[in-house]
C-alpha cells in the first residue's frame, strides 16, 4: 500500500503501482475525464506512471497553467505527426509550448505557406479524432540514435548525440508516429479537443546558429475550450490593428533600414517629441525623488565588462573592436560599469547614502536579426537606467521606495494592473550563495512586509543579483514586462567600491540596478499599442488641428492656432482646399487627439467646433475656454510628485 496525499490535505491509501489515473478515477468520474497529468511530489508526470512509494498527488487538468502547457506541447507533437502523414519526406526538428501555443520547426524543401493550414488543421483533427494512445518508452542512447537514424530522421539523432551521458532517452509514440521528448504529455490525442489553430510560418536556423541551414517554423495556438481560442483569436485580430509598427507608418513617427541599420530606430519628428516627452516625465519624477542624473562615454575599454562579468557571459553579444593601439573598446552594452566608476571618484561617507544615480544610457547589444520586432526588440536603445548604492540597512528601504515610484509611475499611463516576479538565482551566477541567500531574503521581505503579492521566477535572476521584474496588462489583456529592481552584492565588490561608515572604517554598499521603463523605445512601443495609437494630448505629439470650412476664415483658423501656441500648446493650420470631411478623417487617421472646425459662425462668435478622436460627438466652445481646457489636459501627469 501507498499513502497519497490530496492538495486539500485529504489521505488515500491505495495499491502499490497507482497511476494518476486511478486516482483522478477515484476522487471523481469528472476529474478522471479532464485529467490530462500529474504532479507527484510536485514533479510533472504522466497520467500512466506508477506510483510505488508515499507521494504528495496533484491531478492537473486543462484549467492548470502547467496543464495548459502540456496540452500544448502534445499539439505541437499532432501538428509533426499531421505535417509527416501529409509529407513522409518532411523531417522533424522540435516542437516546444510556447506563451500561448507552441510551434514545430521542420525540414523540407518547398516552403510552406498559410495556404497549407487547412490540409494540417484538417489532419490534426483527423488524428484528434482517432485518439491515439500516447505512449512512452525509454531506449539506450546507441538505441535511439539508431532508431532515429534509420527513419530518416537525423535532426533527432543529433539532438540525443548531444545530450549528457546521464540524460534519460524518452521517446514517445501515438499511432505511427514517434517523437523524441522529456514528456511529460496528455494520455491520448483525443484528450486535445478541437480549439487549436494554425497561426503563421517563417524561417528559424537550426538551433539558432545563423551558420546552420535554414528550417521552417510554424506556429500555432492551443486552448482548452473554444471560447478562450476564440477570444484569443479576436485579441489577435485586435492586436493587429494596434501593431505599433503600422501605427508608427501612420502616425509618422519612426521608421527602420534593416540593410543599414538592423534594429536601430530612425526617429522622425513627431516620434523623437514622444521619445523626449517620455525622457522629460522620468527626469522630472527623478528630480523630485532625490537622484541625481549623469551621463557616461558610450564607447570604453573592454577590460571593464570582463571586470563586472558581463563579457564572459554576453561577450557574443556585444559590440566590440580593437583600436590602431591594440585596446579593445565596447560600445556599451549596460551602464553599470560606468555608473561604477563615477561612484569611485572621491570618498564616499555614509552620510552621502542612499545616492541614486540616474542615467539616460543609450546601449547597444547584439541580437538575432529573426529576433528583432519593431521598438519591442532592438539592437539600440535607451535604459532610463539608475543605480542607487545604499547601506545594507537602507537597502529594504530603497526597493520599497522604489516599488512605490514604478506603480505611481505606471498608473499615470493607464496602467493599473502590474504584476511582480522574483526572479532568483540563476545556474551561471557570480558571488557566493550567502550573499545570494541574503539578496533574495531581503527582496521577498521587502516585498511580503509592505503586502505586495509576488510570484517566484526560478533560475531567472540576473547573473550578479537577483531582480523584481514588472508585467504590465494592457488594454486587450497581453503582458509585457517592462521594470526591474535588481539587488546587486558582487558588482561593488568587483569594482572595490566602499563608504566610510560612522566607526571610520571601509564598508563595501549594496548597489540596487533599477529601470522602471525599462526601455524608451519599448514603453514607446507598448503605449503606441496599448492606446492604440490615441495617446494621452499631453504626450501626443501633435495635439490641436484646427480646421477651417472655407478659405474666407483662414485667417480665424491662424489666429487660433497662434493662441494656442502662445499658451504652450502643440497646434497647427490645414488650410487645404479639401472638404472638411476629408481633413478630419486624414487627422484622425493620424490620431490627433483634437480638431478644432472653424467656420463664418465661429469666426463671428470668437467660437470653435471641437471633435475629438473616435468620437462622433461636437462641442461648441469659445477659444479661451477651449485653451484652458485643452491646458489642464495637457498638463503633464505627477508633475510635483
Amino acid at each position: 500500500m501507498v499513502t497519497i496525499k490530496l492538495p486539500d490535505g485529504s489521505v488515500m491509501n491505495m495499491d502499490s503501482g497507482v497511476n494518476g489515473f486511478d486516482i483522478a478515477q477515484k476522487i471523481s468520474a469528472g476529474l478522471a475525464k479532464a485529467a490530462l497529468a500529474v504532479k507527484i511530489n510536485d514533479k510533472l508526470q504522466d497520467l500512466s506512471t506508477p506510483i510505488t512509494t508515499d507521494a504528495t498527488v496533484t491531478i492537473i487538468t486543462a484549467k492548470d497553467k502547467e496543464g495548459l502547457a502540456i496540452l500544448r506541447h502534445s499539439c505541437s507533437h499532432i501538428m509533426a505527426e499531421a505535417v509527416k502523414e501529409l509529407w513522409p519526406n518532411v523531417q522533424v526538428t522540435i516542437g516546444p509550448a510556447i506563451d500561448n501555443g507552441f510551434y514545430y520547426d521542420f525540414a523540407r524543401q518547398e516552403p510552406f505557406t498559410t495556404e497549407d493550414f487547412a490540409k494540417i488543421e484538417a489532419k490534426m483533427h483527423e488524428i484528434v479524432k482517432r485518439d491515439e494512445k500516447i505512449s512512452r518508452k525509454v531506449l539506450p542512447r546507441a538505441e535511439a540514435i539508431k532508431f532515429f537514424k534509420d527513419l530518416g530522421e537525423n535532426y533527432k539523432a543529433e539532438i540525443i548525440e548531444d545530450l549528457p551521458e546521464s540524460e534519460t532517452i524518452s521517446l514517445y509514440t501515438q499511432g505511427n508516429f514517434t517523437d523524441l521528448c522529456r514528456g511529460p504529455h496528455v494520455p491520448s490525442t483525443g484528450k486535445i479537443g478541437d480549439a487549436f489553430k494554425l497561426t503563421k510560418v517563417a524561417g528559424a536556423y537550426w538551433r539558432g546558429d545563423s551558420n546552420r541551414e535554414m528550417l521552417q517554423r510554424i506556429y500555432a495556438t492551443a486552448w482548452a475550450n473554444k471560447k478562450d481560442l476564440d477570444a484569443y483569436l479576436q485579441m489577435l485580430e485586435e492586436a493587429a490593428k494596434r501593431d505599433h509598427r503600422k501605427l508608427g507608418r501612420e502616425m509618422d513617427l519612426f521608421h527602420f533600414e534593416p540593410d543599414y541599420a538592423p534594429g536601430a530606430v530612425f526617429w522622425h519628428d513627431k516620434g523623437y517629441k514622444v521619445y523626449r516627452k517620455l525622457i522629460d516625465y522620468m527626469r522630472r519624477r527623478q528630480e523630485n525623488n532625490g537622484y541625481i542624473e549623469i551621463s557616461t562615454p558610450r564607447v570604453m575599454d573592454r577590460c571593464l565588462w570582463e571586470t563586472s562579468g558581463h563579457w564572459e557571459k554576453y561577450g557574443a553579444h556585444n559590440y566590440s573592436g580593437q583600436t590602431e593601439d591594440h585596446k579593445w573598446f565596447c560600445i556599451k552594452p549596460m551602464n553599470c560599469p560606468g555608473g561604477l566608476l563615477v561612484y569611485k571618484q572621491g570618498i564616499r561617507s555614509y552620510r552621502d547614502l542612499p545616492l541614486r544615480m540616474a542615467e539616460f544610457g543609450k546601449v547597444n547589444r547584439y541580437e538575432a536579426s529573426g529576433s528583432l520586432m519593431g521598438l519591442m526588440r532592438v539592437r539600440e536603445f535607451t535604459q532610463d537606467d539608475a543605480h542607487i548604492f545604499c547601506t545594507p540597512e537602507q537597502m529594504e528601504e530603497e526597493c520599497i521606495s522604489t516599488l512605490k515610484l514604478i506603480f505611481d509611475i505606471y498608473r499615470d499611463f493607464g496602467f493599473d494592473k502590474v504584476k511582480i516576479y522574483l526572479s532568483t538565482r540563476p545556474e551561471k551566477r557570480i558571488g557566493s550563495d550567502e550573499i545570494w541567500d541574503l539578496c533574495e531574503k531581503s527582496l521577498a521581505n521587502a516585498l511580503t512586509n509592505h503586502g505586495y503579492e509576488y510570484e517566484i521566477n526560478e533560475g531567472e535572476g540576473a547573473f550578479y543579483g537577483p531582480k523584481l521584474e514588472f508585467i504590465l496588462k494592457d488594454a486587450i489583456g497581453r503582458e509585457w514586462q517592462c521594470g526591474t529592481i535588481q539587488v546587486d552584492m558582487n558588482l561593488p565588490q568587483r569594482f572595490d567600491i566602499s563608504y566610510i561608515g560612522e566607526d571610520g572604517e571601509k564598508h563595501r554598499p549594496v548597489m540596487l540596478h533599477r529601470a522602471l521603463f525599462g526601455s524608451i523605445e519599448r514603453f514607446l512601443g507598448i503605449l503606441i499599442e496599448h492606446h492604440a495609437g490615441k495617446l494621452p494630448l499631453w504626450l501626443s505629439p501633435e495635439q490641436v488641428v484646427v480646421a477651417p470650412i472655407v478659405s474666407d476664415v483662414n485667417d480665424y483658423a491662424e489666429d487660433v492656432a497662434a493662441k494656442l501656441r502662445t499658451a504652450g500648446l502643440s497646434a497647427k493650420t490645414d488650410l487645404r482646399n479639401e472638404k472638411i470631411t476629408y481633413k478630419i478623417r486624414e487627422h484622425s487617421l493620424a490620431k490627433i487627439p483634437v480638431i478644432a472646425v472653424v467656420g463664418a459662425k465661429e469666426k463671428e462668435n470668437g467660437t470653435v467646433t471641437v471633435r475629438r478622436l473616435s468620437s462622433d460627438k461636437q462641442e461648441v466652445m469659445t477659444t479661451e475656454d477651449f485653451i484652458a481646457a485643452l491646458l489642464v489636459e495637457a498638463q503633464m501627469p505627477s508633475q510635483n510628485r
